[in-house]
């Protein structure tokens, strides 16, 4: 791939996935976005501006040979949307509301150079088995998950020992659906001489 890509996104997670491509990239988190929505926006079209107003909150113009990379993932448990804890006390309350029950989890990914455009977004289901109180505990003490939507890591302790089922991509829980990703990439690259 000789064109230049840009991972417009500061978390570890999708930075490890694309590695994972074998995708030469470099990390640029310079962005002015502000990360709010407008409440009655539909859940599945969240991510998707979100994922879209980070691309377009880039800080600099994109040079011809340059492909931005940004993303957005959301936990949705029924109607009710799990972002980033900000506290102990909330990721406790996210992960007993997780407790026992299924949940969705959609990323959304932009793709974008000078020229173009595309946005996507994928969809896994997620099952948990009932956590006790000292489990959850453990894990917001132990893993810190504060910056993850939906207080976990799929990939963490938590994952391995309260989740009993997935449909869709282990992937996209993480963040970020690579499948797809590359998919896209390929089209980006593949499209120019």
């Amino acid at each position: 791939m000789t064109r230049k890509i840009i991972l417009g996104s500061g978390s570890p997670r999708r930075r490890e996935l694309l590695q994972g491509l074998d995708i030469p990239f470099e990390v640029d988190t310079r962005n002015s976005f502000e990360e709010r929505y407008d409440p009655s926006l539909p859940h599945e079209e969240i991510p998707v501006m979100l994922s879209q107003g980070k691309s377009h909150g880039f800080h600099r113009g994109l040079a011809e040979d340059e492909i931005l990379i940004t993303s957005d993932t959301l936990v949705l448990c029924g109607e009710d949307v799990l972002g980033k804890p900000h506290s102990r006390e909330e990721a406790f309350d996210m992960l007993s509301r997780l407790s026992g029950r299924s949940h969705r989890v959609i990323t959304a990914v932009t793709i974008r150079d000078c020229c173009r455009e595309t946005t996507f977004s994928d969809t896994a289901v997620v099952h948990f088995k009932a956590l006790s109180a000292d489990e959850i505990n453990y894990y917001i003490d132990k893993y810190r998950p504060f910056d993850k939507a939906g207080a976990y890591g799929v990939q963490e302790w938590i994952g391995y020992i309260g989740i009993t089922g997935i449909e869709g991509s282990f992937y996209t829980i993480m963040g970020f659906p690579v499948h797809k990703v590359y998919a896209a990439l390929k089209e980006f690259t593949d499209d120019r001489a």
